[in-house]
């Protein structure tokens, strides 16, 4: 059995989809996109595309260390990213020719369903109080939030506030029994973590997500040493080695994601590498279906696991859930805030390929935002 072909699809909202086809016809999908730069990533897979056709597909470690060390110049999100998709979809080959979920292939399912949070969003504290509790109402039991605005290098106490009662609003909405993890998306500097994260404390938080951005990871141990509370990384880091740094600082969840950090061979890694440290997975996955199935693959076979993100109810995702990709979408729907575990060979679902090929004939051109402050200044979204 040889790599046949490797092809691309641009399907909305904003995700890159591949599908790795054998000579004898088996197929394999993955996931692989740097969100805003989804045509940056598919060039890049054109041109690792010479380095498998005519492979064997069962040779998913031989391949992963090839592609991702085979090049002088190595490393950064568009290559780990382009890398990511590859592996997914040569496991969910693997998967299929040997008749077995990727799990199995991994040791195992340690776990029979797999806890889900779903987000909450609003342009007010109030509104995403409110989010909150619609989601835990529908059957979740821990919900995410971020803060709805841009945060400055030193905010006022009325800024700070606002985050604390943002907080306050959604522990008073969910309740004690449910969690609610928070998300700074980078965007407060350190000193303003340092001040923020003890305000917090008293309506303990799940984790704090990203409480400063990735190119300061190296300092993240000065807001660790600050406060109580978890503190949660890794949706910008793309190897065992730029976890093992944050590890090493103390961070307590780490969030590789399946579509950026070198797929489901490297995620496997970073899985091994924080428990070590006493360290869980809480995987990140604003994505599609495809991503989503190579996290709870990760998921069901990992001893340190806590929760797994996904992508319904993202506002930037503008609706889309990417369900009508399946040709069978009941596999990840929700029951009591978990989905079940994956049954199916390969990485667990059957991708509907018309809609796939409908989809990409209109193809996306999604960009981040960017946000600027008061004075006109480029700020974090």
């Amino acid at each position: 059995m040889k790599i046949d072909r490797v092809e691309t699809f641009l399907v909305a909202p904003r995700w890159l989809f591949l599908k790795i086809t054998t000579d004898d016809g088996v197929v394999g999908w993955g996931e692989p996109v740097v969100e805003g730069r989804a045509e940056t990533v598919r060039a890049a897979i054109g041109e690792l595309s010479d380095l498998l056709i005519g492979g064997d597909p069962m040779r998913i470690e031989d391949h992963w260390q090839v592609l991702t060390r085979g090049g002088f110049y190595r490393g950064g999100p568009v290559l780990s990213s382009a890398v990511a998709g590859i592996d997914q979809a040569l496991w969910d080959i693997a998967g299929k020719v040997r008749g077995a979920p990727v799990h199995e292939l991994l040791g195992g399912p340690v776990r029979d369903r797999v806890r889900m949070y779903g987000w909450a969003y609003g342009e007010t504290a109030e509104h995403v109080a409110e989010a909150a509790a619609t989601a835990i109402a529908a059957g979740y039991t821990a919900v995410k939030i971020a803060p709805p605005g841009a945060m400055a290098f030193l905010d006022t106490p009325a800024g700070l506030r606002s985050v604390v009662d943002l907080l306050a609003k959604v522990r008073d909405a969910i309740g004690p029994d449910n969690d609610v993890a928070i998300d700074l998306h980078g965007r407060a500097s350190i000193a303003a973590s340092r001040r923020l994260l003890p305000l917090l404390e008293p309506y303990v938080p799940l984790f704090v997500e990203e409480p400063l951005r990735p190119e300061y990871s190296s300092d993240i141990a000065r807001i660790v040493t600050a406060t109580a509370l978890p503190i949660a990384t890794g949706e910008r880091l793309y190897t065992r080695r730029e976890f093992k740094d944050v590890l090493d600082a103390g961070v307590a969840v780490v969030q590789p994601d399946l579509s950026h950090a070198g797929g489901i061979s490297e995620v496997r890694r970073i899985a091994a590498v924080a428990e070590m440290y006493d360290a869980v997975l809480a995987p990140h996955c604003p994505l599609g279906p495809i991503a989503l199935a190579a996290c709870l693959q990760i998921d069901l076979a990992i001893p340190n696991f806590l929760i797994q993100e996904q992508a319904l109810g993202i506002h930037y995702n503008n609706g889309q859930d990417g369900l009508n990709y399946l040709v069978d979408a009941d596999v990840l729907r929700l029951r009591d805030g978990h989905v079940e575990r994956l049954g199916a060979p390969g990485l667990g679902i059957d991708v509907d390929e018309n809609a796939v090929r409908e989809a990409a004939a209109r193809g996306h051109r999604f960009r981040s935002p960017v946000w600027r402050g008061p004075d006109g200044a480029f700020t974090e979204w």
